[in-house]
């Protein structure tokens, strides 16, 4: 059961993101949640987070992910990932992650490996599960198709950055640009920002300091390396290696012959699954595939 969960959350982060719903940044209200950056750059999707589709800047590229948080007595944590990045010509991008250590899925030992296929050509996303040999397939049409989607995406990070302005305005978020420089073979733009909560907002009695630091390829339009340091939550880093400007093969961005495809809706439609490649049970009609052109 506790698997199922972690599974959820997982599948369920990887297509938030996918489908540029979502922007992995900021701070819980009082009493909230741990922030999702922490996870979400763990599972190597620091470098990739949702947003339009990027055409004409192909790549190929190793993540890496850890997180070191230290106990009161003393007990250290530390979780890592590993995995690859890619994106062809049209947009289309795949995360491959390998994680240990990691929510429920740590006391199973072994490392659980998680594939994501978003193909906005298709106006689909996928989650592969290789132990299982399943797809889970999510269109993005409905409530007024791509564009629709694009605008809510579009909607959502101008709160975002409006609440991000608000809390530069009354101190709690300071902003400094840290230069540019060459990193990992590409040139990057670094940010640091910190964010202060104040004594008395969570319980704390003195005031806490969350500090990130990011650097962005205007190359590649995504983030080739962070980190995050949060003294409740410990200190987490993301970065690209191996990075290579070309075109990835097209074969990663299909789901293997051998997959059960399993599909869905973002509007809340029907769900179903048959053998990728062979007939659909009875009734049921056959998803469409990712496409290559």
């Amino acid at each position: 059961m506790m698997r199922n969960a972690w599974m959820s959350f997982v599948l369920g982060g990887a297509l938030v993101l996918g489908a540029g719903n979502a922007r992995a940044q900021g701070e819980p209200g009082a009493g909230g949640p741990p922030p999702m950056g922490g996870p979400m750059e763990l599972m190597g999707f620091e470098g990739m987070h949702g947003g339009k589709a990027v055409k004409g800047a192909p790549f190929s590229a190793t993540s890496n992910s850890e997180t070191t948080q230290t106990l009161q007595d003393g007990t250290v944590i530390h979780r890592t990932s590993t995995g690859s990045l890619s994106r062809d010509s049209e947009g289309r991008s795949r995360r491959e992650i390998t994680f240990n250590g990691v929510g429920p899925l740590a006391a199973e030992g072994g490392a659980h490996t998680m594939v994501s296929i978003s193909d906005p050509v298709a106006g689909a996303h996928l989650m592969l599960n290789p132990e299982k040999k399943v797809a889970h397939k999510m269109t993005f049409h409905a409530h007024g198709g791509a564009d629709a989607n694009g605008d809510k995406a579009d909607a959502f990070h101008q709160k975002m950055e409006a609440r991000e302005q608000a809390d530069i305005a009354s101190g709690a978020l300071k902003t400094e640009s840290l230069g540019t420089q060459m990193m990992n073979g590409v040139n990057a733009q670094g940010t640091r920002t910190t964010r202060t909560i104040a004594a008395g907002k969570i319980g704390n009695d003195k005031a806490i300091q969350v500090v990130s630091e990011r650097w962005y390829s205007p190359d590649l339009q995504m983030v080739v390396k962070s980190t995050r340091s949060d003294p409740r939550f410990g200190t987490t880093t993301f970065s690209l290696t191996n990075i290579q400007k070309a075109e990835p093969a097209a074969a990663l961005f299909t789901v293997p012959s051998n997959y059960t495809v399993k599909e869905g809706d973002m509007g809340g439609g029907r769900r179903g699954g048959h053998r990728h490649g062979g007939p659909p049970p009875a009734g049921d009609v056959p998803p469409a595939p990712v496409s290559n052109n």
